[in-house]
């Protein structure tokens, strides 16, 4: 269940990620297109936990609700759906050549500056580099399901754009898998009502849309965290930004802040 409901979201954040940058750069049609398929990732959100943006579904050992009647074909329906959609957004934008000719060669960004600034997600894929959380550091059962990392070499604009598409079609794929196999049983583990941890530190991370989400705690052995810090893929990775628009025209920034897809609640610290 967290695993579908993970994925659904990545969709939905790289639906709001593509409307509005094809809108900043120029084209407005595929806004409202994406709002549209957006609106179906919220609304199978809103039957499961009555939230549609800020879903509260998981617990410490499992997650607050059983699914509801329906719920399985709702997601698989959804699925067979939004992938004639993608197309769609494709055959607008990937061979338009306005969109390739603002794109191309935009805030580029290769795979050593990625990792001198910690940048990652699809911006460091997009500069070729292999690496995302879920393959790497298996978590959530993860390592069970089948799916490509989409990778481009150019690490401009225009790749962080291809690289976010394809994701949302291996979303897809894992959501169907994740539907499938889903098992019958309990929603919760046995967990006390008060956590004590012992003394230690520990820093769990998830591939987040954005990038590396990651949660640093340093327990005293007492029930609240002597020590917290949240590693944001937004903040980190908007530290990049200088080194992208160096060289670049005035118009492009825009273009450049788009394919970094930041949350400012991340940033405004």
């Amino acid at each position: 269940m967290r695993v579908i409901l993970t994925e659904l979201n990545r969709i939905a954040s790289h639906l709001l990620w593509l409307g509005t940058h094809a809108l900043d750069v120029g084209a407005q049609t595929p806004l409202f297109l994406c709002l549209r398929e957006r609106e179906e990732v919220l609304k199978i959100f809103e039957n499961y936990c009555g939230a549609r943006l800020t879903t509260h579904a998981f617990r410490i050992g499992g997650l607050q609700y059983e699914t509801y009647d329906g719920f399985e074909d709702e997601c698989l329906r959804f699925c067979d759906w939004f992938m004639d959609k993608i197309d769609e957004y494709e055959r607008l934008l990937t061979t338009n050549r306005i969109w390739v000719a603002r794109l191309t060669n935009v805030g580029v960004l290769n795979a050593e500056e990625c990792k001198e600034y910690g940048v990652t997600g699809p911006i460091l894929r997009a500069a070729g580099v292999k690496w995302d959380l879920r393959k790497a550091q298996p978590y959530s059962g993860y390592e069970q399901y089948e799916f490509d990392i989409p990778t481009r070499e150019n690490g401009d604009t225009y790749d962080r754009y291809v690289v976010r598409m394809e994701e949302m079609r291996q979303s897809v794929r894992i959501v169907r898998q994740a539907v499938k196999s889903l098992p019958a049983g309990p929603i919760m583990g046995k967990v006390p009502k008060v956590l004590k941890p012992p003394v230690g530190e520990a820093y769990v991370s998830i591939e987040a849309p954005k990038g590396e989400l990651g949660y640093y705690i340093v327990s005293d052995g007492s029930t609240q965290p002597y020590r917290l810090r949240v590693r944001p893929p937004s903040f980190v990775n908007l530290q990049a930004l200088d080194r992208m628009v160096r060289g670049g025209l005035v118009a492009d920034v825009v273009a450049i802040i788009g394919t970094l897809d930041i949350v400012l609640g991340e940033i405004d610290r």
